[in-house]
């Protein structure tokens, strides 16, 4: 996991790229945190709670500058106690290696280390 979040996140921008599928995905999942989950082979999901909302708002926000420095945007849903967040690569709607780099570094940023 730490590998992963060392790596700069570098999200392909050609739709001629194909999305990542099978064993390419299985690898790079058993390097991320085992809470992560890849759904329909098309993205990357995983809860993270908190004790209150202003800690998943601060999370949120963190997370949110990671990922716009990148131009690597994920969706994220924000309630009391939680932040639920989802990855994929817009331009070959799919998954990419720079989704496993950004999980990873979400990761980080969550155990306090980013």
């Amino acid at each position: 996991m730490a590998e992963l979040a060392d790596r700069e996140i570098q999200p392909p921008h050609q739709k001629e790229i194909p999305p990542l599928a099978g064993e390419q995905l299985t690898s790079l999942l058993d390097q991320i945190d085992k809470d992560w989950s890849v759904v329909d082979e098309q993205r990357l999901e995983r809860r993270y709670t908190f004790k209150n909302f202003e800690k998943a708002l601060e999370f949120t926000v963190r997370i949110g500058e990671v990922a716009d420095a990148a131009d690597h945007h994920p969706e994220i849903c924000l309630s009391w106690g939680y932040a639920q967040v989802t990855i994929w690569t817009h331009s070959i709607g799919g998954l990419s290696e720079a989704d496993f780099v950004y999980a990873a570094k979400v990761d980080r940023v969550y155990s306090g280390e980013f």
